[in-house]
């Protein structure tokens, strides 16, 4: 970042359902190359690829669009200090994932308790909730956020991210068997509080 450059990062992004396995199709490793070399172009066309999906991040984990803003801001500003780590779109998605997963966390330990009413209506583990129901997405958007802040980046990266528990233990450097406790925890909190809950794959079961 040169010259008092500004990010762009997003501002509203009302149902924006956007993850990191599905961003940036058309970024390759090339554009990449270009940004780690300092090409400001290069830098714009990353951050625009990418901004959404880690909005989407932050937002389901720390539940207001304006925190989840500055987050995402955050993110990008520390990644523009650390391209010429990154090696490739992979793990340009992995580090991203690492980096707003582990700050959310640290911000809501710091925060006893984050003010979020009025709920922001996108956030949803989208997989587990029938989107026609505003009143059981309510209640599931209220189930999550009371999950504890390492509980909830388990459930986020495993159902919006759709990444395997020894990805997420990966990218939370946490042990496998507690990646899998959380998983279990939580969903059996999710079907004990909903009413009528859709079918969710349960986790940490031999079939």
């Amino acid at each position: 970042m040169t010259g008092g450059e500004a990010l762009a990062y997003p501002v509203r992004f009302a149902g924006d359902t956007l993850t990191l396995n599905e961003a940036a199709p058309g970024f390759s490793d090339e554009q990449l190359g270009k940004a780690r070399a300092g090409e400001a172009a290069a830098l714009a066309s990353l951050i625009q690829a990418h901004q959404r999906s880690v909005y989407s991040l932050a937002l389901r984990m720390l539940g207001t669009r304006d925190l989840a803003e500055d987050l995402t801001q955050d993110v990008f500003m520390q990644l523009s200090s650390n391209l010429k780590s990154i090696e490739s779109n992979t793990h340009l998605k992995f580090w991203l994932r690492k980096v707003t997963s582990h700050r959310a966390i640290d911000q809501l330990r710091r925060r006893a308790r984050i003010e979020t009413m009025p709920l922001d209506e996108e956030i949803t583990p989208s997989s587990t909730v029938d989107h026609g129901d505003p009143l059981l997405q309510r209640h599931l958007r209220l189930l999550l956020l009371n999950l504890s802040p390492p509980a909830r980046a388990v459930l986020l990266l495993r159902y919006q991210e759709d990444l395997d528990p020894i990805d997420i233990a990966k990218t939370l450097d946490m042990p496998i068997n507690t990646v899998k406790s959380h998983l279990k925890r939580s969903l059996e909190i999710l079907r004990q509080e909903t009413p009528n809950p859709a079918p969710v794959r349960c986790e940490g079961k031999s079939t």
